[in-house]
C-alpha cells in the first residue's frame, strides 16, 4: 500500500485531502493546530514550518508520496521544501506533489493561463510559489507533480465564510467587477489528486473550472443562492479593462467525471448549505 504524507493535513485542503485519501492509502499529516474531527488520530504529527526539520519526519514514515499543502513565512517554506526536495531527490521510489497557485500568472492579466505558460508573478506569494515549482524542475518528471489551484470555495471555505460573515453583521463584502476568475472546490480537488495518484500521472496540472466568471458575479450569485441579505458590496476596479487571474486545464485533461464547471462549483456550494438546513 502507498504511503501518503500530506503537509499541511489540518487545513481547509488539507483535511479535505486526508479525508478523501485515509480509506484507500496509508496516511499520514502534518498540523499547526489540529481540526477537532482529527483529535484522536495517531498518525498526525505536530510541525511548525519556522522551527522544526521536516528531514527528520520523513525518514520517520518514509512516504512514497509527499503532498504540500503547507502555509507559513514564505523564507521558512522554502527551506522546507529545500529539504523535501533533498529526499525526493534520494529516494527511488518517492514523488511529491506540490499544490501551488494561480497567481504564478498574477503578473499577467490579458488572457487565462494554461499549463506551460510563462510563470509571471508580482505578489510575493506568486514569486514564492514559482520558486518552489522552479526547484522541483531540475528532479526527473516522474517524481514530482505541480498542482496549480485557482480560488477554492465550498460551504466551509474561507470566502464563504466571510461571505456569510458580512450578510450577518450588515458589512462591506469587496468585489472585483473586472477580474475574471476560475474556480473549484476543495472536494473536487481530493477526488482529482486520488485519481492523479491511483494513475501515476506525472506533469503539471491545472485543477480548476474548465470555464471561468466575473469575481462579482460569483459573489452576487452565490449570495442570491444562499439567500444571503444586507451585504454591502462595494466593488473595486483595478483597470478600465476585464482582467484575468484564470487557469484552465489544455495540456493535461483529466477525463470527463474529474471535471467541475463555474455552475457545478455553485451549486455544490449552496446545495450543501440546504441540506445542511433541512436537516437543521
Amino acid at each position: 500500500m502507498n504511503k501518503i504524507l500530506i503537509l499541511g493535513a489540518s487545513g481547509f485542503i488539507g483535511n479535505t485531502l486526508y479525508k478523501e485519501l485515509l480509506p484507500y492509502f496509508d496516511v499520514y499529516g502534518t498540523y499547526c493546530s489540529l481540526n477537532e474531527n482529527m483529535l484522536e488520530n495517531q498518525v498526525l504529527f505536530k510541525f511548525n514550518v519556522e522551527t522544526d526539520t521536516i528531514s527528520i519526519l520523513l525518514n520517520k514514515i518514509k512516504p512514497n508520496y509527499i503532498i504540500s499543502s503547507l502555509r507559513g513565512d514564505f523564507k521558512a517554506l522554502y527551506k522546507v521544501h529545500q529539504q523535501i526536495y533533498d529526499y525526493v531527490k534520494t529516494r527511488v521510489n518517492c514523488c511529491f506533489l506540490f499544490l501551488s497557485t494561480v497567481n504564478v500568472f498574477d503578473g499577467k492579466f490579458a488572457f487565462p493561463s494554461y499549463e506551460n505558460d510563462t510563470l509571471l508573478a508580482e505578489s510575493e506569494y506568486g514569486k514564492y510559489k514559482i520558486s518552489v515549482e522552479r526547484m522541483f524542475y531540475k528532479l526527473p518528471e516522474k517524481k514530482y507533480l505541480i498542482l496549480r489551484l485557482p480560488m477554492v470555495l465550498g460551504v466551509n471555505s474561507p470566502r464563504v465564510y466571510q461571505l456569510k460573515q458580512a450578510s450577518i453583521h450588515n458589512a462591506v463584502f469587496e468585489v472585483f467587477p473586472n477580474l475574471i476568475i476560475s474556480i473549484t472546490t476543495a472536494d473536487k480537488i481530493a477526488q482529482q489528486i486520488h485519481y492523479i495518484i491511483n494513475k501515476k500521472l506525472k506533469g503539471i496540472y491545472h485543477l480548476a473550472t474548465n470555464d471561468v466568471i466575473h469575481h462579482s458575479d460569483l459573489f452576487q450569485e452565490l449570495a442570491k443562492r444562499l439567500e444571503l441579505k444586507k451585504i454591502i458590496f462595494t466593488q473595486a476596479y483595478t483597470s478600465n479593462e476585464d482582467r484575468y487571474l484564470a487557469i484552465l486545464p489544455k495540456v493535461n485533461k483529466l477525463p470527463k467525471t474529474y471535471r467541475i464547471s463555474v455552475a457545478q462549483v455553485i451549486e455544490y456550494c449552496t446545495l450543501k448549505e440546504e441540506i445542511k438546513t433541512l436537516k437543521n
